[in-house]
């Protein structure tokens, strides 16, 4: 399996398993170093839990599978932000076009460029 298949493996289990659990995502995409997830929260889920059960459910998952030769986890960290409505189609196209955007700018000096275009700060965990 190439790795652009076993991501949309990956990516596929993820919005069903979620969608069993009541979590609704709506697009999952990435590239070789990171994932992408437009998520309508449910009532009783913080983003902290909604993105541990993800994350670890998945690669509980990936392991079991032996989807890959070595032991899969994901980072630690994540990055959420919220996106008003009016803003959904955007994101969703951002999204499903990631190998093809990734291409171009390196997923690293993307997040720096946001992060200092929105005056952003990264804030590290206790």
């Amino acid at each position: 399996m190439n790795s652009s298949d076993l991501r949309k493996t990956i990516f596929k289990h993820i919005k069903e398993n979620a969608k069993e659990k009541g979590n609704w995502i709506d697009c999952v995409n990435g590239f070789s170093d990171h994932a992408h997830c437009l998520i309508s929260l449910n009532k009783d889920m913080s983003i902290s839990k909604t993105v541990q059960l993800i994350k670890g459910e998945s690669s509980n998952w990936i392991n079991k599978n032996n989807l890959i030769k070595h032991k899969f986890k994901w980072q630690d960290d994540y990055w959420a932000v919220s996106v008003s409505e009016s803003h959904i189609a955007k994101v969703r196209k951002y999204i499903y076009n990631q190998e093809e955007h990734h291409r171009v700018k390196p997923f690293r000096e993307e997040v720096e460029l946001f992060m200092k275009r929105y005056g952003w700060v990264y804030i590290k965990g206790s």
